[in-house]
């Protein structure tokens, strides 16, 4: 699993950075990003929807995001 870290990084910076990911090319990889702007969770999740990808989104501390994101 591939980590994109994107704490401080402002919306579009972080669906930027994961769109340019070459991992998520195949079936079954998963990557974790992790953000501090909810706007941004907001964006990836449309992306995903959009591009046929799962996302998971956990909150370990407040304010503070991880996406896990796997192509099926």
């Amino acid at each position: 699993m591939k980590d994109i870290l994107c704490l401080g990084d402002m919306c579009p910076i972080p669906l930027m950075k994961l769109q340019q990911c070459k991992e998520l090319k195949k079936s079954g990889e998963c990557i974790k990003l992790v953000t501090d702007h909810s706007c941004s969770v907001e964006s990836i999740t449309e992306f995903c929807s959009k591009n046929n990808l799962s996302v998971e989104i956990q909150e370990p501390m407040n304010g503070i995001w991880e996406l896990h994101i796997t192509k099926p």
